[in-house]
């Protein structure tokens, strides 16, 4: 499959949907570089460690470097959704029913942006093309076994962010119950410094795969073939992707970071290292295995953790539950959207 710049355009000349796509895969990108990225730095800037200005361009940096770098190293979950639906038959129909999905993607994502909660672009993004791809095939277009790996991967992220949040605070406060304040705030300061690097890598590797592949999915319906038989991306396509989700973490990266950290826990900056920490390990086994996640679910798992390792009274449980919720309807509003745009422009275009 011949995958250069050049090949592309030739195709969108003649699938002008398949441009349409590469182009909302470009705006999801950016929407989750607003809506998802922030959580990797949130919590260094709600323990005051990083400034938000340095913490965003930090994010950008590390977010364009690990979509890049991840996809050299594992594209398992690249693999994950190239195979959980099947938009096999018309070429023109499944280019339409993608289109769509990847709409009522962007119009959850931008929902969500604007009343400040963070949302998981990814399975707003998982959902809608599930939708799709059930208007084009009935259930038939599901793929249950590779499915599957999404349950276990909202799953995972909340009970091991959570779990690992509130084992890492209780260990940190043993660590350092002996040690002076100052001393102590020193190393967390440095070990939140290189968490949040190591986060934003984590996510822009996570989210990059998922959106690029729903681009590389679009290149090979047009080319008329069932898979995409590679899970390799062309490097403009990486490039692109890249500079997208950096950019949107500078638009959007405020209002989210306040109502990460800033809103539901307040945090001592030993609280933050713990939390980065248990995002980290969740997001790096969920890369690994193919298990596609949400940065969101991963970092505020970890967080409400924290707050429950240190004192359960010290979570603000009634933004963790407007958040749980809106995770909760992500999945069948994006399905519900993703399905009927499908079938409207499958009807009428």
């Amino acid at each position: 499959m011949d995958l250069s710049l050049a090949a592309v355009i030739g195709l969108m000349a003649t699938y002008p949907a398949l441009a349409i796509i590469i182009v909302l895969v470009i705006g999801v990108t950016l929407v989750s570089g607003a809506t998802d990225a922030p959580n990797a730095i949130a919590t260094a800037v709600a323990t005051r460690v990083l400034s938000p200005g340095v913490a965003l361009t930090l994010a950008a940096v590390f977010n364009f470097i690990g979509l890049i770098g991840m996809t050299y190293i594992s594209t398992a979950v690249a693999h994950t959704m190239f195979s959980m639906v099947d938009f096999s038959g018309d070429t023109h129909q499944a280019l339409m029913a993608l289109m769509a999905s990847m709409i009522g993607s962007i119009a959850w994502g931008v929902f969500c942006w604007f009343f400040g909660i963070p949302c998981s672009k990814s399975h707003s993004l998982i959902a809608g093309i599930t939708g799709g791809a059930v208007a084009v095939n009935g259930w038939a277009g599901v793929v249950p076994a590779e499915w599957a790996k999404v349950v276990y991967g909202l799953l995972f992220s909340l009970f091991a962010g959570f779990f690992l949040g509130w084992l890492n605070t209780k260990l940190a406060a043993k660590f350092l119950s002996g040690v002076d304040r100052r001393k102590g705030n020193r190393v967390a300061d440095i070990l939140q410094d290189i968490f949040a690097c190591m986060l934003a890598f984590l996510h822009g590797a996570q989210d990059g795969q998922k959106f690029m592949s729903i681009g590389l999915m679009g290149m090979a319906m047009a080319m008329g073939m069932e898979s995409t038989g590679s899970d390799g991306f062309p490097i403009w396509l990486m490039i692109i992707c890249s500079a997208a989700i950096s950019l949107g973490t500078f638009i959007g990266g405020k209002r989210i970071i306040k109502s990460v950290a800033m809103d539901m826990v307040a945090m001592e900056k030993y609280q933050g290292a713990a939390a980065s920490a248990s995002t980290v390990i969740t997001l790096f086994i969920s890369s690994i295995t193919g298990m596609p996640v949400s940065t969101s679910h991963c970092s505020t798992s970890a967080i409400m953790g924290v707050g429950a390792g240190k004192n359960l009274r010290g979570v603000n449980w009634g933004i963790a539950r407007s958040m749980v919720l809106a995770w909760v309807i992500t999945f069948p509003a994006c399905g519900i959207i993703g399905f009927a745009l499908a079938r409207v422009f499958m009807l009428f275009f």
